[in-house]
């Protein structure tokens, strides 16, 4: 894969290049923008700057949702054919369940572009952009061993088993923290993105063990509910919760000091790249990328540079 660095300069550039464009363009027909969940501010940020980019570069655009169904998105992938869509920007609802309506949309002669995560098969999505897992997940894991000071008792909470990104975080997290024999590893649990369900298992993993002193997350979303549980039974004094995506809540708790530090990933940047992707091959037959699938590295964010986060999942310089 290709690995990507990202700035707030890049994403600036990568809108003003569409709006340039846009000026010569007529309406080029509609771009299709599914995502899981825009209730999460990520995937809510992942549709708009899909659709922001969309719009510049002279297409329509709308943005659906699947919340993570492969039934659900196989309709809207029916629908984005019916409506005789230019091309799809699809962050996928299973890494596996997904790819029957890749191959759908690539049978009715629609370009589909992946972002945020993969699925199982290369060689159907024209390119497939997402976070740089591995290197977020050994970045973030790397500060969390040390604000624990390499040693003590901790529980993780693991996204969703059918999205790929979380074994990827999973497995960073364990590589690293491998190498640090006192940190023990006291529980596990799947709260599935969610913030509910990361404090509902988080009351469950402090039942079962009262001594733990940190929390290792693989998004915000779950950090953000531990950190509720931990805070209700009096225990979050002390304790060292790390998060994944850098969303506006997540960036808060760093300023707060509830949350050790949260990993940003760049999705308003690869989301309007993948546009500019799709843009690209619309009008020569290829993407411009040198591969299909194209890594974007994260940024750890603490509160050293939290306030530099000037806008959702967008870091200046």
């Amino acid at each position: 894969m290709n690995r990507i660095h990202f700035t707030r300069r890049a994403l600036v550039a990568t809108l003003a290049l569409g709006a340039s464009l846009s000026a010569f363009a007529a309406d080029k027909g509609l771009m299709t923008i599914i995502v899981n969940d825009p209730a999460n501010p990520y995937w809510f940020t992942e549709g708009e700057a899909a659709k922001a980019a969309a719009i510049k570069l002279g297409y329509s655009a709308v943005v659906a949702a699947h919340t993570g169904d492969t039934n659900t998105e196989s309709k809207l992938i029916d629908t984005a054919i019916t409506n005789k869509s230019v091309a799809i920007i699809l962050d996928p609802a299973n890494a596996s369940g997904s790819v029957g309506a890749v191959q759908k949309a690539i049978a009715a002669k629609i370009p589909v572009i992946l972002i945020n995560a993969e699925i199982n098969k290369e060689g159907l999505a024209k390119a497939q952009l997402v976070s740089n897992n591995a290197q977020g997940a050994a970045l973030g894991a790397q500060h969390w061993a040390e604000l624990m000071g390499d040693k003590g008792r901790y529980v993780e909470l693991v996204g969703a088993p059918s999205d790929n990104n979380a074994a990827t975080r999973s497995n960073g997290f364990k590589t690293v923290l491998g190498q640090y024999p006192d940190l023990a590893k006291a529980g596990s649990e799947v709260a599935n993105w969610d913030r509910t369900q990361g404090h509902n298992k988080m009351q469950a993993l402090m039942q079962a063990n009262p001594d733990i002193k940190g929390v290792i997350s693989g998004n915000d979303e779950m950090a953000l509910g531990a950190i509720a549980a931990l805070k209700k039974a009096g225990k979050l004094k002390g304790a060292v919760i790390g998060g994944f995506d850098g969303s506006p809540d997540a960036v808060a708790a760093v300023k707060s000091g509830e949350l050790a530090y949260t990993v940003l990933q760049p999705v308003a940047v690869f989301s309007a790249a993948a546009v500019l992707q799709a843009d690209t091959y619309i009008r020569t037959g290829k993407t411009g990328a040198k591969s299909e699938k194209q890594l974007f590295d994260c940024v750890l964010i603490t509160k050293a540079n939290a306030d530099k986060v000037t806008a959702p999942f967008v870091l200046s310089k």
